[in-house]
């Protein structure tokens, strides 16, 4: 019965870790839910501040023995719309950023089982409902969360690319002539949720530099920015996930590269860079 008992502790701390990484950028937080393209872009931001509220409450009320069960009710339905969301993510083959703890955590078969995990954890705390504190659940929580992340990182998949290094020359067919001393090419993806949310990001910076749109498919257009198709541009400059960002000089050198999920990591990209 301990490890049944010790699940409402379990629940209470992931819905707290994941709403104090959420508080450290609101505005990024929107964008992820904006990324799974579920709610009008205009909702985007209402979504986010109500999950991160509704976060709050459930924990709340988990850590008060008389409102346990309705808070183990609150996280699993929050569990629940999560998993739905996801399912409808890997369903349309989308790229996007998880958003679960403020970090950027790609959607995959990852995250699914550990939110369905956490879901089992909710539902196993409302149904044993108020217990009495005992110091043994602590460790058992511990454990419960060990398990609960561990079979998901085991299925995580990622590229273990890490990009164009500075110095080295980007490998990009069919790019048009560089107009000026510095080029930004933005490599996004038609799937990508993030990339469709970034995309006026990477047409105000053409106010400072020459900006490029990379896909390896074609159909992705928007902005007035140009795009260029080239299939093997991921691979060929070991490149991990978009939106990635490779800034170059007009040789074609590169000046400075990495991840642009959100306007904070491309300006340190476009700051490394020198623009």
């Amino acid at each position: 019965m301990i490890v049944a008992e010790s699940a409402y502790l379990a629940v209470t701390a992931v819905l707290l870790i994941a709403a104090l990484g959420k508080l450290r950028d609101v505005p990024g937080f929107a964008r992820s839910v904006a990324g799974y393209q579920v709610l009008p872009a205009g909702l985007a931001g209402p979504a986010a501040v109500g999950l991160l509220v509704a976060e709050l409450v459930a924990a709340g009320l988990l850590l008060a023995p008389g409102g346990r069960r309705w808070g183990a009710v609150v996280a699993g339905m929050l569990f629940t719309t999560f998993l739905a969301a996801m399912a409808s993510v890997m369903r349309r083959r989308m790229a996007v950023d998880c958003g679960c703890f403020g970090g950027h955590d790609p959607v995959g078969a990852g995250t699914l089982l550990r939110t369905g995990l956490l879901l089992l954890l909710a539902v196993t705390a409302a149904l044993i409902g108020p217990v009495a504190f005992a110091p043994l659940q602590l460790p058992v929580a511990a454990v419960l969360l060990g398990l609960a992340f561990l079979p998901g990182r085991l299925l995580r998949v990622e590229k273990a690319g890490y990009g164009p290094r500075p110095g080295t020359r980007f490998a990009l067919t069919g790019a048009p002539e560089p107009a000026g001393d510095r080029t930004m090419y933005a490599l996004v993806s038609p799937a990508c949720g993030l990339c469709r949310t970034m995309l006026p990001e990477f047409a105000a910076t053409a106010a400072r530099l020459e900006v490029v749109l990379v896909s390896a498919v074609d159909g992705y257009g928007g902005a007035g920015l140009p795009v260029v198709v080239d299939p093997e541009v991921f691979d060929r400059n070991d490149i991990p996930w978009p939106p990635y960002v490779v800034v170059t000089d007009r040789a074609g050198t590169v000046l400075s590269a990495g991840g642009a999920a959100d306007p904070a990591q491309l300006e340190q990209v476009l700051s490394r860079a020198g623009s």
